[in-house]
């Protein structure tokens, strides 16, 4: 949703309060698509502060479906959203990318909510999910849940350089 920003420039002290929802029915980035479950909204209040400053305030959690890293299994993963900024819409765009400011979502006094969100998220996104402390993960070798009970795959780790030697008796066992 695009918010024109000129409505709010108009006076000092101007606010516009709203709540916002991500768009689409998932986050979408380089690590893949990752679906939203349940009431996910933001408020978001839009204040003219003074002399063409901006301040940005909101909060409200998203919740996210992310696989566990050991198992894959879903896991749904609230991410608090708190946003607390200021931007000064005197500069133009290109004053504000030398300047190393991250309002990417402002082009020609225009507010992009999901551009805010999606770099809200990403910004917030958890470094590893895990569905249980104790996630026993996936076998590495028939791929089986391994908490939802073992595999009858062979366990033992034996050395790699040990394994001419493996096969050989294993030739004899077959004799």
């Amino acid at each position: 949703m695009l918010i024109d920003l000129s409505r709010v420039l108009t006076h000092e002290g101007k606010k516009l309060n709203m709540t916002i929802e991500p768009s689409g029915g998932s986050y979408v980035c380089e690590m893949g698509s990752f679906p939203y479950v349940g009431e996910n909204s933001v408020s978001l209040t839009i204040m003219h502060t003074e002399n063409q400053v901006i301040r940005l305030e909101g909060e409200g959690t998203i919740t996210v479906l992310i696989p566990c890293s050991r198992c894959l299994e879903n896991v749904e993963v609230p991410i608090l959203i708190e946003i607390s900024e200021e931007i000064d819409m005197k500069l133009t765009d290109q004053e504000r990318i030398e300047s190393l400011d991250e309002s990417s979502y402002i082009q020609d006094k225009q507010l992009d909510t999901e551009k805010l969100l999606h770099n809200e998220i990403l910004i917030r996104w958890p470094m590893r999910v895990l569905c249980k402390e104790d996630c026993k993960g996936i076998c590495s070798r028939c791929g089986a849940n391994l908490n939802q009970g073992s595999c009858d795959c062979d366990t033992a780790d034996l050395d790699p350089r040990m394994a001419v030697i493996s096969d050989i008796f294993k030739n004899f066992k077959e004799v």
